[in-house]
């Protein structure tokens, strides 16, 4: 008996040690992307250990399947209050810098509940039922919204607090009173309250410039909200940068009676591509009393080393230049088809599960950082609809699109079926999944439909069909550079997936499994031909995919797929390029009547074929050689041997 009465005393001693933390302030809606969002927690005693504590986050809505569910906890295992007895979970943008972090936008904006237990996030997985087991403190929260009544008696909430109650929801947070009861102001992350306790003297970051070239300098400069007592002593960092990429000081020393010290760091010129690199400025450890208001500032390095490649934009296409890496054999199970038959032939290579990969939705950023490199700046991708360059780290990763750019599905997710099918984390190349004509959820990362673009102009796209009577183009408009392939994009899709089509007109935005329009498709296959940077595009999906599109090596199977060819069997025009194939170069291309073939140094011969496989033109030559072909506008074939080996280069005379 007096072995229990001990053990009960140990266990009530523990709960009385659990109960002295409350949470102290919560600020949930903050202005635009949610990314000021924090959570206060505060202890009856100072540098108070958070061990065993757990934050759970609970969706209070009645009439939703999630609603009175947890939706995301957070352990608090190794953090300790400070002198006041505070910590702040919050974003990166809470300022002073919180003591632990939270991805932006995770908190719920109303008729909701945070509640503090004691135990582990591991007893909180997704969906929890709210429980009131292990409870130390809770708060339902709303913003005009009705109560969460069921919150509110599981948890033992009298009240739930309205953080909107003085219309200023955005810009105010809920804070707690020392009698217990709650207050809606403006936000004090970090201190009381009301003011009492201890002040930090808060440490600001500020550089002179957030984007420089490489070879420049920038400032940085530190400025405390009081005058200091005496000399402050510090280091910072500059993480993202090595100790070859700059020259400077790291070293902080603000004097007695001064507010601020700036150093000068100057970034180093090399001679290598090594991207546009991202540096953070970073505190090192602060002394007992100063307190960071910001941290991990960024600047952004623009490398002035990157690399032009050979072709053209689609802007300024090139085509020829870039090789067509079709392995041999591969199109063979084509020659001589027609019509459906055609189209199932196509299918069973593409969608070939013994051979082809599935990727995931995360890959696609890295696939497209390559197959959509910028011709002219390989630190950049190049933006479909809105035909401009892009750098490449402005890529989407927060809620605002607004001069970044994302990934475009040109056949949309909601028509497609495949909606969020993959995983948006990355895993490589070589984690991949097998695949098949019926399996519909690989068309959400599937490279050959995916583009860069705009993050705005991708939203104005949203899940319209193509063609004058729809979507064609920015409002501003362009030069539709991007017509042919858009077109071949959907002819692939709607081979390689069996549940998909494109068909005339223009169905209804939201019809699924169809995309329109059929003759606008079929014409702007023929207006904007394959040229060398849709072909590099299908080059390194194939890489990713181990499948080729073969619309864009074979641009005329439209025809006989969707088009007026339907009854003509279907033969590979002459050779095709293959991996060893000739290294030729045709300049200019589009051409106004003459040619010039460069590369070959040896006895050759070039034969000039109309589309159809009429021959027209035929002449030995050697070396560099310009050709006047007197030939109408148009697109033809041009078939260059050379020491036994045949290619295939389209050219267009305009």
């Amino acid at each position: 008996m007096i072995k229990n009465t001990f053990i009960w005393l140990l266990l009530l001693c523990g709960l009385a040690n659990y109960g002295q933390v409350v949470i102290n302030e919560i600020d949930t809606d903050t202005p635009g992307t949610d990314d000021k969002e924090f959570i206060e927690l505060k202890s009856a005693t100072p540098n108070f250990a958070l061990d065993g504590y757990v934050i759970v986050l609970y969706n209070g809505s009645p009439t939703s399947s999630t609603g009175n569910k947890s939706y995301f906890a957070l352990d608090l295992d190794g953090y300790v209050t400070d002198v006041n007895g505070l910590i702040v979970i919050g974003n990166d943008l809470v300022s002073p810098v919180p003591d632990k972090y939270l991805q932006v936008s995770t908190m719920q904006n109303g008729q909701d509940g945070i509640a503090l237990y004691v135990g582990n996030a591991t007893d909180f997985p997704d969906q929890t039922p709210v429980t009131a087991t292990n409870l130390v403190d809770a708060i339902v929260y709303g913003n005009n919204n009705p109560d969460a009544t069921t919150l509110m008696s599981v948890l033992g909430v009298s009240a739930q607090i309205n953080e909107a109650i003085n219309g200023l929801g955005t810009t105010q947070s809920i804070q707690r009173k020392n009698d217990g009861t709650y207050e809606v102001k403006t936000p004090t992350p970090g201190a009381n309250n009301d003011g009492s306790g201890f002040i930090f003297n808060g440490i600001t970051i500020a550089v002179s410039a957030t984007t420089i070239n490489e070879g420049t300098s920038f400032n940085v400069t530190f400025t405390t909200q009081t005058a200091v007592t005496s000399t402050l002593n510090f280091t910072f960092s500059l993480s993202g940068f090595n100790a070859a990429d700059y020259t400077g000081n790291l070293n902080v020393s603000i004097p007695t009676g001064s507010t601020s010290y700036t150093t000068t760091i100057a970034s180093v010129d090399d001679a290598s591509d090594e991207g546009d690199e991202l540096v953070k400025v970073r505190f090192g450890t602060l002394p007992t009393g100063f307190r960071r208001m910001n941290d991990n500032i960024e600047i952004r390095v623009i490398d002035n080393d990157f690399v032009v490649r050979p072709y053209g934009t689609p802007l300024n296409p090139t085509y020829g230049l870039v090789e067509k890496q079709i392995p041999p054999g591969y199109y063979d199970a084509l020659e001589g088809q027609t019509g459906e038959n055609l189209r199932i032939a196509i299918r069973d290579i593409i969608a070939n599960p013994a051979v082809v990969h599935a990727q995931n939705y995360g890959d696609v950023e890295y696939m497209l950082k390559e197959a959509d490199q910028n011709p002219l700046n390989s630190n950049e991708v190049w933006l479909m609809y809105v035909e401009q360059g892009r750098a490449k780290y402005k890529y989407q990763t927060t809620a605002s699109n607004v001069g970044s750019w994302n990934r475009e599905h040109i056949y949309p997710q909601s028509r497609g079926g495949f909606a969020d099918a993959t995983s948006s984390t990355p895993d490589g190349i070589n984690v991949w999944l097998p695949t098949s004509a019926d399996d519909i959820t690989a068309g959400h990362a599937d490279g050959h439909h995916i583009r860069s673009e705009d993050g705005p102009e991708n939203t104005r796209r949203s899940n319209k069909d193509y063609g004058p009577l729809d979507y064609n183009g920015p409002a501003a408009g362009t030069q539709g550079s991007w017509h042919g392939d858009v077109s071949r994009a959907l002819f692939y899709m709607a081979c390689r997936y069996n549940l998909l089509n494109v068909v005339a007109g223009n169905p209804a935005d939201t019809t699924l499994y169809q995309m329109g329009d059929l003759t606008t498709l079929l014409e702007w296959n023929h207006s904007d031909p394959s040229d060398d940077f849709e072909m590099n595009h299908n080059n390194v999906i194939y890489r990713w995919q181990l499948n080729r599109n073969p619309f864009v090596d074979y641009p005329d199977l439209a025809d006989y797929v969707y088009g007026n060819r339907t009854t003509t069997p279907w033969h590979a025009p002459l050779a095709t390029d293959s991996f060893t194939g000739l290294q030729v170069g045709i300049y200019p291309n589009p051409a106004s009547d003459k040619i010039t073939i460069t590369g070959l140094e040896q006895n050759s011969k070039i034969e000039i074929y109309s589309i159809a496989g009429a021959a027209l033109f035929e002449s030995q030559f050697f070396g560099e050689t310009t050709f006047n072909l007197n030939l109408a506008p148009g697109i033809y074939l041009a078939k260059i041997t050379s020491d036994n080996k045949s290619v295939t280069r389209k050219i267009i005379i305009r």
